[in-house]
């Protein structure tokens, strides 16, 4: 159709391009009104065959297009939606997770530091425990050490008590008078 158009414009167009039998140019065919009828004849008939042919061929090809690309983008955005609500539960539990995570390892730490505590409670008491034997062990022995070395300033006070009134009386007084004299004297302190 569109063929028999253009051989129509091409017919009128070689007919414009040879003079007349009278001399004169020809008109142009679109524009000479003997060439009217043909013309919009052939514009109907174009007309008709692309209406046709893009309201049973064309359109209904872009119209299926269209509507599957809607349908690919609502199934897109139906899928997007989904995986933000999925990512959004998993970060959700993430934050869950590691919020017991920090609660596990702070109870973890506590009772670390319990143990520790406790530990060293028990090895200090333990150590305390040493310390005050050992203590007691050597107030025991200066204790004896003292005694023992208390007897024996009793006995060489006694000598010397002995020894000091032999030197100014001349005459020597008893070990029992000597000792008791001693015991007086250090009673009083």
């Amino acid at each position: 159709m569109a063929v028999a158009s253009f051989a129509t414009l091409l017919a009128g167009a070689a007919q414009a391009a040879t003079p007349g039998l009278s001399g004169e140019k020809a008109s142009f065919p679109p524009f000479d009104p003997a060439h009217f009828a043909s013309n919009l004849f052939w514009l109907a008939v174009t007309f008709g065959a692309l209406y046709w042919l893009m309201s049973k061929v064309a359109l209904p090809r872009l119209g299926s297009i269209l509507e599957e690309r809607a349908e690919t983008i609502g199934r897109d955005l139906d899928q997007a939606t989904q995986m933000q609500a999925k990512a959004e539960d998993m970060a959700q539990a993430y934050e869950k997770a590691l919020a017991e995570a920090r609660k596990n390892a702070q109870g973890i730490a506590q009772t670390a530091r319990e143990a520790g505590a406790k530990a060293s409670d028990a090895q200090r008491h333990a150590t305390e425990a040493e310390l005050a034997a050992k203590m007691a062990q050597a107030e025991a022995t200066i204790a004896k050490t003292k005694t023992k070395a208390m007897g024996n300033v009793r006995d060489l006070g006694s000598d010397i008590a002995a020894a000091i009134v032999t030197k100014l009386t001349g005459q020597a007084p008893s070990a029992s008078e000597a000792s008791a004299a001693v015991d007086q004297a250090l009673t009083r302190g």
